[in-house]
């Protein structure tokens, strides 16, 4: 005990420059230790799988965006890619695009057989070698509006896709995946991790982040690796400016009288432009998506979650992990006030 209060005396009687340099060494200590984490993580991450042009990976929505990149990309990269497409046109346009190693089958996820037959088809090509990666790309956000003003067709048309479509399509492939011991990529957004605007595209978000981390729980002793891409603003065929703010307006259009008279005009007008502002700043840059993806199905040790795009990174993230009363306000502080509010 004397000797501890000694210490502490000596500590305090040290001069002002001494003390300057013992924080600066434990700083410097820091700094070092935060270093060579990152070193030794960017080490680990680097190591590439073996044999890539032997793997199958099957992605879904590739008519366009992110999807139509990707399989692009792990084509020029020497994958078998297994692409699926919505329509055939879709389909066409991207066999011109790549190799005769890539090959396309029509699938729509809201439906049952489509599934059952893109599977069975999937199972012939890969025989017994499994598929190594399953990419669950597609899905559609139908309108940008607020939730009320959003029809329960609309809501449910969301869900189907972005939720139930990545389940049913997942746990269709999955004992295929669990053959190869692969890979799951499941694309879920920014707005998975925090809610701000466009209502039940949130909640079909949270619902593959929560289907992801139970997944990848249940499936840690069969070698199989799920990985969550987290996107923030993008310029894809989802986010097409003349599309987008015309769903908009339907939305607003199709508003029962009552909801119409509780916003008012003017909040429309206010929250039409909006979204307009966060349209036009969607990064053009679908690579910082794509290397994602194609990381996780080719690293030897992929993360659970990546984040894609500065937004995502400097912006959302570090809000998610806010106080909610201040992430509300700042999400919020910009947004016009109803005309009927209290």
């Amino acid at each position: 005990m004397c000797k501890e209060v000694l210490s502490n005396l000596q500590d305090w009687t040290l001069p002002e420059q001494a003390r300057e340099g013992r924080t600066l060494t434990m700083w410097l200590y820091l700094v070092a230790f935060v270093g060579l984490y990152y070193l030794l993580r960017w080490y680990r991450e680097r190591q590439v799988v073996s044999h890539l042009r032997d793997k199958f990976v099957f992605i879904t929505g590739c008519d366009s965006g992110f999807g139509n990149l990707l399989a692009r990309q792990l084509d020029a990269r020497g994958l078998r890619v297994l692409a699926a497409c919505l329509t055939e046109k879709g389909a066409e346009q991207l066999r011109r695009q790549t190799s005769d190693r890539l090959e396309t089958v029509n699938l729509d996820i809201t439906k049952t057989e489509s599934i059952a037959a893109a599977t069975q088809w999937v199972k012939e090509h890969v025989g017994d070698r499994g598929l190594w990666g399953l990419v669950n790309n597609a899905g559609i956000i139908k309108r940008v509006s607020l939730c009320e003003w959003l029809s329960i067709d609309d809501s449910m048309d969301i869900l189907k896709v972005n939720l139930i479509g990545v389940i049913q399509v997942t746990l269709s492939m999955l004992p295929l995946v669990r053959r190869a011991r692969g890979r799951i990529v499941n694309v879920s957004s920014i707005l998975g991790r925090i809610a701000s605007f466009a209502g039940v595209y949130c909640v079909s978000k949270f619902g593959v982040e929560a289907f992801s981390d139970i997944l990848r729980r249940e499936l840690r002793h069969f070698g199989v690796k799920i990985s969550i891409v987290e996107p923030g603003y993008f310029r894809t065929g989802m986010t097409n400016l003349t599309q987008s703010l015309e769903g908009v307006k339907q939305s607003w259009e199709k508003a029962p009288k009552h909801i119409k008279e509780t916003y008012g005009q003017q909040y429309f007008d206010a929250f039409y432009n909006i979204v307009k502002e966060g349209l036009l700043s969607c990064s053009t840059n679908l690579n910082l998506v794509t290397d994602c993806m194609e990381h996780a199905l080719t690293s030897v040790h992929p993360r659970t979650r990546y984040s894609a795009g500065w937004d995502a990174k400097f912006f959302f993230i570090p809000l998610s992990y806010l106080p909610t009363s201040l992430a509300d306000y700042i999400l919020t502080r910009s947004w016009p006030k109803p005309a009927q509010a209290v």
